[in-house]
Parts: structure tokens; sequence; C-alpha cells
């Protein structure tokens, strides 16, 4: 099983038992050192990590972690929307024997505050990793199996420095999915970058951490 990358929030916290974001204080060198590059910012969904795993020859379906149960109303839209001849012959014919992981999230009503997304549940992608070549694809190719696969792709929102994300966050903004708040965004690299531990460089910027952050500037 491949757990989805462990997304880092953008500051540290303050270890003084406040547990406070300390704005300004970056949660790693490589972060801080890229900060005034261009990041490309899509929309943080508040729903259940899923992952969509083709192993060549069948689909089947996996949480965050092996021990993360499905809800049984998200697995059965799991299971109408990738389930089934059809979509084997699209994975196929997308993607042959070779390995791929489709990751994304579950959200909608009764998962996590879902119900203000939509009335129903359903699957946003946000990822897609190749397990044997280790290579996360690129934007332009998740947009294309969203389509072949007629499957929603979380929305960029922004390409811009890092503080013109936070920036961006701390206006509140609302979700460009139903009536929901906006949760965050997730910030890449606009060319994919690891940290010296040989770590994927992506940023999570949450909109609560900003109701009282404590800033260092």
């Amino acid at each position: 099983m491949k757990e989805y990358t462990k997304i880092e929030t953008i500051f540290g916290r303050d270890m003084d038992g406040t547990k406070k974001l300390m704005e300004g204080k970056f949660c790693n060198e490589t972060i801080e050192y890229l900060k005034d590059n261009q990041w490309v910012c899509t929309e943080k969904i508040d729903g259940m990590n899923i992952g969509i795993v083709w192993d060549g020859h069948k689909v089947s379906y996996q949480g965050r972690t092996e021990r993360a149960q499905i809800p049984e109303h998200l697995m059965n839209k799991l299971i109408e929307m990738f389930g089934g001849m059809v979509n084997e012959e699209l994975f196929e014919q997308k993607f042959g024997e070779m390995q791929v992981i489709l990751f994304g999230e579950g959200y909608g009503v009764k998962i996590q505050n879902g119900g203000n997304y939509r009335k129903d549940v359903s699957f946003i992608l946000f990822d897609v990793y190749l397990p044997k070549q280790d290579l996360w694809l690129k934007r332009d190719s998740l947009e294309d199996i969203a389509k072949a696969f007629n499957i929603d792709i979380v929305p960029i929102i922004l390409k811009g420095t890092l503080q013109e994300a936070v920036d961006y966050v701390k206006s509140k903004p609302k979700s460009t999915i139903g009536t929901a708040k906006m949760e965050g965004l997730v910030c890449k690299p606009a060319v994919d970058v690891l940290d010296r531990m040989g770590k994927r460089v992506i940023v999570k910027i949450k909109v609560c951490d900003f109701v009282e952050s404590k800033s260092t500037f």
C-alpha cells in the first residue's frame, strides 16, 4: 500500500504550549528557499483521502492508511465511478499493465463537513502516482485522466508566491464547490522539487490556522 505524501503545514508552531502557528517561520529550509518562486495552489477539500488502485489487471480502493474504513455510501459511489467492465477497459486502454494510483478526496454528505459541498458523495482527483517508476504525474496528465474517467479534479485557485497564497487564505474565501467555506490550499512548486531528505515538497495553508496566528515579521 502506498500512502499519500504527508503534507506539511507551511509554518511551524510555537513550542511553548500554545501550539499557535508562527507566521513567517517556515516549516523547513527548502520551503523557505522556494517561497518567492511560483507555486501552483489548488483547493484543499475537506473529506477522506482515497486511492483508486489499478494493479495492471483490476481495480481496488484504499483509505489513507490500511486501518482506514471507507464508509459504505462512499464505497458504493467509488464502485459506481471506477468499477465494472467499462472502467476496467478504460484503465487497460489508458495504462495497460502499468500500476497506477489515482489519489483524491472522497467528499460530500456524512464525510467531515462535506454536506456543504454537495448532498451526495463523490470523488475528486488531486494526484496520480506510478509506483514502479516512483513518479508523480504533472497537472496536464491529471486533467487528461480526469477527462477520460469523467471525474472532477481539484481546481487551481492561484499561481504565485507563498505569500500570495497566504494572503488569499487569510481572506477566508468560499469554496469553489457548493456553499462550503474553503478549508485552504495545497501548494506545490511549479516544477517538482525534493528536499534534502528526498521528500516531495508540498505544503498546506489552512484558513483555520490564521484565525489567531502569531507573526514573527
